[in-house]
């Protein structure tokens, strides 16, 4: 138990590094949107790498905390990491249709009109559900290879980190038509 204790402080402790990515990533789509029609081809590849960099930084976090929290013996470590790996590549994948949806959000932002807000909406509710879609399917590689509770596990943990993730990008962008 106290093990667990110590993992969830972890986590908790760890937010502060999520939140301030969060936050930091979030202020560069509103940056992108003010330089709408200004950006070079320079400037987009800084954003791409900065985008990248935080990102990169946020799935190490991300990999730690799953570790602490899993407890998983050396065994079960060897079955777990692959398995792990793979479903954050796909899970990557994913997350680059996310974020082009937000960049194209902030690009549009200025001028939106009821067919882009539906268009942009649209490709967020897509991608929540093959997120979802995709949880399952890892929750029952996991399950298959280390058993029910610890395939439970896997997905509580990461669901959790994925709503505070989604929450610091969904709080960080500005609501449709609040300008209008």
């Amino acid at each position: 138990m106290k093990k667990q204790a110590g993992a969830w402080i972890l986590i908790l402790s760890s937010l502060a590094f999520v939140s301030t990515a969060g936050a930091q990533g979030g202020t560069q789509p509103q940056q992108t949107q003010a330089q709408a029609g200004k950006s070079s081809g320079a400037d987009n590849r800084n954003t791409q790498a900065y985008i990248e960099l935080l990102r990169s930084n946020v799935r190490q976090q991300k990999a730690e905390m799953m570790g602490a929290v899993m407890q998983l013996s050396a065994a079960d470590a060897a079955k777990f990491w692959p398995i792990y790996n793979e479903y954050t590549t796909e899970l990557n994948k994913l997350n680059d249709l996310r974020a082009a949806n937000i960049q194209e959000y902030a690009r549009t932002y200025g001028q939106m009109t009821d067919e882009k807000a539906d268009e942009l909406i649209q490709n967020g509710l897509k991608y929540r559900k093959q997120r979802a879609e995709l949880l399952a399917k890892y929750y029952d590689r996991v399950k298959q290879e280390l058993g029910a509770i610890t395939a439970a596990r896997f997905v509580q943990v990461e669901d959790q980190l994925l709503l505070i993730i989604d929450l610091q990008i969904d709080s960080s962008l500005p609501i449709v038509g609040e300008d209008s």
